[in-house]
């Protein structure tokens, strides 16, 4: 992934830094990501498919729709390969729609997009929907081995997964939150609910500064028996809850912070948490009970 700073990206369009700043502001595009010191950066794609719309005399507003158009297809493709259960060209569309994004937007703009798209098609019960999930799962779990130990910072975070199998709706947006995690700098210990003996033996090294509760398909005793060993196991954390997309689920007790549904935003508040936290399970507030209410 290619990147600009203000100044490159300015000269490109053949505008004034003010002048990239002012469409960024009107129009929301084109969208730069931010470098670890605040600095503007933009993506090549986006700069060049702005470009090539405004060479052919389009007005800046009709530039910007033509350019949004164009990155728009790469959801189409991806949609297309998933629902011919053509694997070989999935991976090109999400190959594609990485050269025009950073890989962060393109796992929340793209590949879960295609995915709630080919769900609200064919439903989740649906053979297109089994064979696109299994390959949204895949390709999020490849690309988190990726993320080399040198990204990483000191935060560490258990990940308990609450989703049913690789078929729940929910489960490519907790693979998206662990990915996103550690490319903000967290180290992510992702573990089942369903698994609750020895759990001093999974943390006695990782030592965790916070805990996430994400996915909604299992049992409050299931999710609260996790939380409660956990807690056995490290003491008083800072705890989270996830759910993907518009929050519908309200957390009833206090100590428990319910995270954004888009995985990115919920990964950046959830490492602020753990590295500045306000709130944890004290022992006058059982753990398992909190688990319970926040699930």
């Amino acid at each position: 992934m290619r990147y600009l700073k203000t100044s490159e990206a300015a000269a490109l369009l053949n505008v004034s830094p003010n002048t990239l700043r002012a469409w960024e502001r009107r129009f929301g595009f084109p969208r730069p990501q931010r470098s670890p010191g605040r600095h503007r950066l933009y993506t090549h794609g986006e700069i060049a498919a702005l470009r090539d719309a405004l060479l052919d005399g389009l007005s800046i507003s009709s530039a910007v729709s033509r350019a949004r158009e164009g990155l728009g297809a790469d959801t189409n493709a991806l949609v297309g390969a998933l629902n011919a259960f053509d694997q070989a060209r999935a991976d090109n569309a999400i190959e594609g729609a990485l050269a025009l994004r950073s890989l962060d937007r393109t796992v929340q703009e793209v590949l879960l997009n295609s995915l709630d798209e080919v769900a609200r098609r064919h439903g989740t019960e649906s053979v297109q929907w089994a064979f696109a999930a299994r390959w949204g799962n895949s390709w999020l779990r490849r690309a988190q081995r990726l993320v080399t130990p040198g990204m990483q910072s000191s935060a560490t975070i258990v990940l308990g997964d609450a989703t049913r199998d690789e078929l729940d709706p929910d489960a490519a947006y907790v693979r998206a939150l662990e990915l996103l995690a550690m490319r903000a700098g967290a180290r992510v210990l992702g573990l089942s609910v369903r698994g609750v003996a020895n759990m001093s033996e999974a943390l006695a090294t990782h030592r965790p500064d916070g805990v996430v509760i994400a996915g909604g398909a299992l049992s409050d005793d299931t999710v609260a028996r996790w939380a409660y060993a956990v807690r056995l196991a490290t003491g008083p954390l800072p705890v989270s809850v996830y759910r993907r997309g518009p929050q519908r689920t309200r957390v009833r007790t206090t100590g428990a912070t319910m995270l954004p549904g888009t995985p990115g935003e919920a990964a950046r508040q959830m490492i602020e948490l753990v590295s500045h936290p306000v709130t944890s399970i004290t022992t006058g507030t059982s753990p398992a009970r909190l688990a319970a209410d926040g699930a």
